[in-house]
């Protein structure tokens, strides 16, 4: 099966700036999509500040968002979200009202994992699956 790399601007630079080697957020394999989770870039700067936990989520959720539309799917069509967070009890509720906005009806299977930290000023990251 072929994969298809997806480069997703500014998200593509952003990374690349950071990391070595090919990043990409997003990959379709057949007609599958692919969303790697992302730390909440900065949309004016594509810095990673620290921020409010509900911005963090809502930032997280438009950029995985942008990347399955740049892949020709939806939000309608995410079959799977991934949720890593750091463990602060409130921010399970907190994100749930975001992701409510997101995914007003029939939302995808979700899981939501607590990591003890990251290596960076920020809370959240979600990678998803969609089909095309």
């Amino acid at each position: 099966m072929k994969r298809m790399p997806i480069r997703v601007e500014p998200f593509s630079t952003y990374l690349e700036r950071r990391r070595k080697g090919s990043i990409y957020p997003v990959i379709v394999a057949g007609e599958t999509v692919y969303v790697s989770g992302l730390p909440p870039f900065d949309p004016d700067t594509g810095e990673i500040k620290r921020l409010p936990f509900k911005r963090q989520a809502d930032i997280v959720l438009d950029q995985m968002k942008r990347c399955v539309e740049a892949a020709g799917s939806s939000l309608d069509r995410v079959v799977k979200c991934n949720v890593y967070c750091t463990p602060v009890e409130a921010h399970f509720g907190e994100f749930n009202e975001v992701y409510a906005g997101y995914f007003p009806v029939d939302s995808p299977a979700r899981i939501f994992v607590h990591v003890p930290s990251w290596p960076g000023p920020f809370d959240i990251e979600v990678d998803c699956i969609a089909v095309l």
